[in-house]
């Protein structure tokens, strides 16, 4: 087995309030791609402690973890692997003041029909799966992770 391979270990957050969920327009090698709040686990930080972090860089909103939508495995069309932790949380607070991370256009709040109007823009297929598993109730608890150091 190649040592070389290393899968990418990702968090996402799907946030809904009022109907819409909070998603971002990012620029990717000169493309406007819509994604939810999401990113990679930075070393010293757990699965849950990621996803509140990357919400608030790349949207400014302040969010509490509630559950653990689905945890996936996929492979994209450029053979990357991820490992993508996806989290449902509630708003808590807004910074206007949260300088958004680079490639981060803005963050917009879109309604389910509005994601699925721009799936050719999605950053991967799991970004309207974890919305639509949320919106059915797929939900686990957040015991189901345990960390050692």
């Amino acid at each position: 087995m190649s040592r070389s391979w290393l899968p990418r270990v990702t968090v996402a957050t799907v946030v809904e309030h009022k109907g819409k969920f909070l998603m971002v327009e990012e620029n990717i090698r000169g493309e406007r791609i819509i994604n939810q709040p999401a990113g990679h686990l930075d070393p010293d930080e757990s699965l849950i402690e990621a996803a509140v972090r990357e919400t608030k860089e790349e949207t400014g909103w302040l969010v509490e973890i509630t559950n653990l939508i689905e945890f996936s495995q996929w492979t994209s069309q450029s053979n990357k692997h991820y490992l993508r932790s996806c989290f449902a949380g509630k708003i808590i607070h807004f910074d206007p003041d949260q300088v958004l991370d680079d490639g981060i256009i803005r963050a917009i709040w879109m309604s389910r029909d509005e994601v699925a109007q721009h799936k050719h823009r999605l950053r991967s297929p799991l970004v309207l799966q974890h919305i639509d598993l949320h919106i059915a109730g797929k939900s686990l608890d957040l015991d189901v992770f345990s960390y050692y150091d």
